[in-house]
């Protein structure tokens, strides 16, 4: 079986969808993209196909090897989240030709289901509670939030007060035993980040996401002095070599890597394998398309120290589409009591809708993260 061709696919709401054809028939699926720099990741697939074309498709660790090894300059958001879609489209293809889902060929799964969260609110978050008692209703046992708006180095206690009052509100909606992960997403300076983890201490919370930002990870002793909260960090880190520093510090306890950022799925293994000797629980980031999910409930599989997954289900971002719009079997996705089953079809285990995926890749997308400022018009973390 040789590799024939890599097709690209801008999707809406903000999605990237690549097909990798082979002589043989048999096409696998993946979903490469750094969300807001869609076109720089296709681009950048686009230059990995001139190695790929004419290629053993099973031959994916040799692939992966050469598509991060092979080139001088390595790593970073760009290079790992083309690798890994296309480490994800191969292995579809490999569980394909085989008949087999990705996780029986790397060794059997380790669970059947696995529990997930739904986001509440938004980019600024308001309502939450209400929301969060929808998402309950539902069957859902856990939530996640943005924890605030722009904060600055040093800022105010109303900002704290507020902050602390959603959460309050969350907590006496859903009662003491839903999870709920606050979410800091980098907008927080260590300074606050301290004063919100001390502050939000009462709310048995089930973990404070990225309370400061990735490169000033050296701050996480100071803020975990303040709160017993469980640390959750890495969806802005893309191999084993970014989190081995944050390993061998011992202040996060769940490591959050996106396996379509992280190199797919066979460096998003790999990473969990180290995290699980450092006694350390993986909750892997994404807020992507259905394929994207699909080769997270892949590793879900395997990953012994796994324990929820974030998937995009109603998620603020999806405006126009949805993550079961470009599937044929939304049902492959079953959502029972708060958990999702891992899908035990061949490859990814899921039916892509080729048909609508040309005709929404026809209108694309052009998506952009704000660009948020403080009041005295300096730019703010998003």
């Amino acid at each position: 079986m040789k590799i024939t061709a890599l097709h690209t696919y801008m999707v809406p709401p903000r999605w990237l969808f690549l097909k990798i054809e082979t002589d043989e028939g048999i096409a696998g699926w993946g979903e490469p993209v750094v969300e807001g720099r869609a076109a720089t990741v296709a681009a950048m697939v686009e230059e990995l196909s001139d190695y790929l074309i004419g290629k053993d498709p099973f031959m994916i660790e040799d692939h992966w090897n050469v598509m991060y090894r092979a080139g001088f300059y390595r790593g970073g958001a760009i290079h790992m989240s083309a690798i890994a879609g296309i480490d994800q489209a191969l292995w579809d293809i490999k569980g394909k030709a085989f008949g087999m889902p990705v996780w029986q060929l790397l060794g059997g799964r380790c669970r059947d289901r696995i529990r997930v969260y739904s986001w509440i609110g938004g980019d600024r978050p308001a309502d939450t509670a209400r929301a969060a008692r929808d998402v309950v209703a539902r069957g859902f046992t856990a939530v996640k939030m943005n924890g605030t708006e722009e904060m600055q180095f040093i800022d105010s206690h109303e900002k704290v007060d507020a902050a602390i009052a959603r959460v309050a509100a969350i907590r006496d909606a859903v009662g003491p035993y839903i999870g709920i992960g606050v979410d800091f997403h980098g907008r927080v300076h260590k300074p606050m980040a301290k004063v919100l983890a001390r502050e939000l201490q009462p709310f048995d919370l089930m973990f404070i996401e990225e309370p400061v930002l990735s490169e000033n990870f050296d701050a996480l002793p100071e803020i975990t002095a303040h709160c017993s909260a469980p640390i959750a960090l890495g969806e802005r880190l893309f191999s084993r070599w970014d989190f081995k520093k944050i390993l061998e510090q011992g202040c996060v306890d769940i490591i959050q890597p996106d396996p379509s950022h992280s190199g797919g799925i066979t460096e998003t293994r790999k990473i969990a394998a180290m995290a699980e000797a450092y006694d350390v629980a993986v909750a892997l980031h994404c807020p992507l398309g259905p394929i994207a999910l699909a080769a997270n409930l892949q590793l879900d599989a395997l990953c012994y120290n796994a324990f929820i997954q974030e998937q995009s289900l109603g998620i603020h971002y999806n405006k126009s589409n949805d993550l079961l719009d470009y599937v044929n079997d939304p049902s492959v996705f079953s959502y029972v009591d708060g958990t999702v089953a891992i899908p035990d079809g061949p490859g990814l285990g899921i039916e892509i809708n080729e048909d609508y995926v040309r005709e929404k890749a026809a209108e694309g997308h052009r998506w952009r993260n704000p660009v948020w400022r403080h009041a005295d018009g300096s730019v703010a973390e998003w």
